[in-house]
């Protein structure tokens, strides 16, 4: 404590060296400045710079403490450090003849875990001390000093032949600490030992998030192909676990505060007890010991574990999938931003037969499964088996009524490409993003002229050039200014238009059209393509083309007679 407006009681030299040396026993040391909050040094008292410790002034965990006040004359590094051995060894429990011992040692009380110390000492060591302060209502330590002692007939009866000697006391019976692996006489190994024996809650949680995460980071190595990938899986497989772990700690901690389980604690620190007794468990403290002591190493092994799971897993998947982990970080990025766009833009896919005249108004069954089944998650991508009960017909023009048996005996031959044309979505190449329609010309009943220009439908798709041909020889092609297109062979809900805005050509005679719920029509090869690309919308109006609107009516026109 620095008195306000005065200098420290140690200098900074050796209050350094004093941290130093507390600190490799557990001891934590720390100034406080009275200048920040002169009123509090005034109601304690502390007028003038002086050491001040702290040690629990119970027996019971997380009880009150006391402070204690240095007053010694010499400030020296050695007579401060004995001044806080001393107030510390104080706490602990001190025996100084067999018949006090025989007591203890038969005494039942509300420690279950003792730990006995038997040493040719005037105090426990310092260590010894700092851990009882540590494991304070969990652990008793007891220090039985055999400095002075004649008779030792009853340390001989209860096994104790040599000092110094640790022993643990349990209900479960007496070991002896030393004598197995990674057991050393020092601050960490001890601790590490007693927290084993009698845990708390913290630190089971404190083990079960290292090794959680330990078990996450080496998704790093699992997941195969580009870096950046195997990071966004890093922090997705990283949060998802953490979460899934505070999650599963909630319930267990409020099972633990129920007033009726106490047997059930005692019953699993006796399993702890059972378990962390053995040779096992002393060869897993001592390794974690020794990875603990030297974390360049732990770090080292860790990572040659991974890199070794990185080899056997893509030797494994080499067979299988060369592009997944051949992709660079930009083709991940760009198959990511196709996943997260399925999942936002395709929000109804639970159908294998969508059904095309089924609607949300007119079945509300339909619609309560969708809200208890959300398709975001069960079924990202659009089934395109709807696309065979599209209406389709073809685009014929006034005027070739009259020689429609001459047309027959073709139309008869093309019956067979018209059926191989239905199902040409199923393995065609996508029609890029760039081709979309810029605008839609919808002309006027009586302005549209039946186009004779070629329709090139990507110039390869569209199969009515041999139509025209044969056409040609029976007389029937007509240019476009004494033909008109035949509206009455539309489907009645579609719109009239001459044009594809797809490929941007005009229909020509002969050519297969199909339509869209929306009511626009496009060739059938060239819309069957943008719907097969995953574009499952109209390219003009953007209305989903698997769901149904109600049908467009074409204006009547007006009667010639006008009222007198």
């Amino acid at each position: 404590v620095i008195a306000n407006d005065r200098s420290p009681l140690v200098g900074k030299v050796h209050w350094e060296k004093m941290v130093k040396k507390v600190s490799r026993f557990g001891i934590r040391a720390g100034t406080f400045n009275c200048s920040s909050d002169p009123r509090y040094c005034r109601r304690r008292g502390w007028l003038k710079s002086t050491l001040i410790m702290s040690v629990p002034q119970t027996s019971t965990s997380k009880g009150k403490v006391m402070l204690k006040e240095y007053s010694g004359r010499k400030i020296e590094v050695e007579h401060i450090f004995k001044w806080i051995t001393a107030h510390a060894a104080s706490r602990i429990k001190t025996i100084y003849n067999s018949e006090h011992l025989k007591e203890e040692w038969n005494k039942s009380d509300q420690y279950r875990v003792k730990i006995y110390l038997f040493a040719n000492l005037d105090q426990p060591p310092a260590f010894f001390s700092a851990l009882s302060v540590k494991f304070t209502g969990r652990v008793e330590f007891i220090f039985v000093n055999v400095e002075n002692w004649d008779n030792r007939s009853y340390m001989a009866e209860i096994g104790i032949y040599k000092t110094p000697s640790y022993i643990l006391r349990t209900p479960e019976g007496i070991y002896r600490y030393g004598n197995n692996t990674g057991e050393f006489i020092s601050l960490r190994a001890m601790d590490s030992f007693l927290r084993s024996l009698q845990p708390e809650v913290n630190d089971l949680f404190v083990l079960s998030l290292v090794l959680v995460n330990l078990m996450a980071w080496m998704d790093l190595f699992i997941t195969q192909g580009a870096t950046i990938k195997r990071f966004v899986v890093l922090i997705s497989t990283l949060g998802t676990y953490n979460s899934l772990l505070i999650i599963s700690w909630l319930p267990v901690l409020g099972f633990l505060q129920l007033p009726y389980l106490d047997s059930f604690y005692e019953y699993s620190l006796k399993l702890f007890r059972y378990s962390n007794t053995t040779t096992l468990a002393s060869w897993v403290r001592a390794d974690w010991m020794f990875y603990s002591s030297h974390p360049a190493l732990f770090l080292s092994t860790y990572l040659g574990h991974g890199l070794l799971i990185d080899y056997f897993e893509k030797k494994r998947r080499r067979n299988n999938n060369t592009d997944e982990v051949n992709a660079n970080n930009l083709e991940w990025l760009s198959s990511l931003w196709d996943w997260y766009t399925s999942y936002l833009f395709h929000p109804i896919a639970s159908f294998q037969h969508f059904p095309f005249d089924s609607d949300w108004d007119e079945d509300p069954d339909l619609f309560l499964e969708r809200l208890a089944f959300p398709d975001l998650w069960l079924h990202p991508l659009i089934p395109t088996d709807y696309i065979k009960n599209l209406p389709m017909w073809r685009f014929k023009c006034l005027g070739i009524h009259s020689d429609e048996e001459m047309l027959e005996t073709f139309q008869d031959s093309e019956s067979d490409s018209d059926s191989e044309n239905k199902e040409v979505f199923s393995s065609e190449k996508e029609v890029s993003e760039d081709d979309e329609l810029n605008t839609f010309h919808r002309r006027s009943e009586g302005e549209p002229r039946c186009g004779v220009e070629t329709c090139l439908c990507a110039n390869k798709y569209c199969h009515h050039e041999p139509y025209e041909r044969k056409a040609r020889s029976y007389g029937l092609y007509s240019t476009a200014g004494d033909m008109e297109p035949d509206w009455s062979a539309w489907p009645s809900e579609m719109l009239h238009c001459t044009e594809c805005v797809v490929c941007l050509e005009n229909f020509a005679n002969g050519c297969l059209l199909m339509g869209l719920p929306c009511g626009h029509v496009f060739h059938q090869n060239c819309i069957v393509m943008w719907l097969a690309g995953g574009r499952h919308c109209c390219p003009v109006c953007r209305w989903a083309s698997y769901k149904k609107k109600q049908p467009y009516t074409h204006p009547q026109p007006l009667s010639n007679d006008t009222p007198s």
